[in-house]
């Protein structure tokens, strides 16, 4: 099970790292091509906003990589069930907010690396 939760974990890190890359440098290249459905013209006026959320998304990953380093298993838990809860909670947001595949996405991932943490 710890295995399965070490991949999952990582899969979200890189995921969260491609959103971190493309909020805060791609916004107005990729943005348009990713979000169609909001028009192009959006796309530079949110730029800094975009940055901030990609900033917050570095926090993110920085708190799941953290848990590679920490031994004790009990605070080890603790850590990865707030940064995977912080995940999930963004990622159904999104979804609701700005792209229903947001929760496939993002928030499924950390969904299920959650159930199999609370399971084992």
């Amino acid at each position: 099970m710890a295995i399965a939760v070490n991949i999952l974990l990582g899969l979200i890190i890189l995921i969260h790292l491609y959103i971190v890359w493309f909020e805060m440098f791609a916004w107005t290249s990729r943005g348009p091509k990713v979000f169609r459905s909001f028009s192009k013209d959006l796309f530079p006026k949110t730029k800094t906003l975009a940055a901030n959320q990609g900033l917050y998304n570095a926090f993110l990953v920085a708190g799941l990589v953290w848990t590679f380093v920490i031994h004790d298993v009990v605070w080890k838990t603790n850590v990865s069930l707030f940064f995977l809860s912080c995940v999930s909670i963004a990622g159904v947001y999104g979804a609701l907010t700005a792209e229903r595949k947001i929760f496939f996405v993002q928030a499924m991932p950390a969904i299920i690396a959650l159930v199999l943490i609370l399971i084992k």
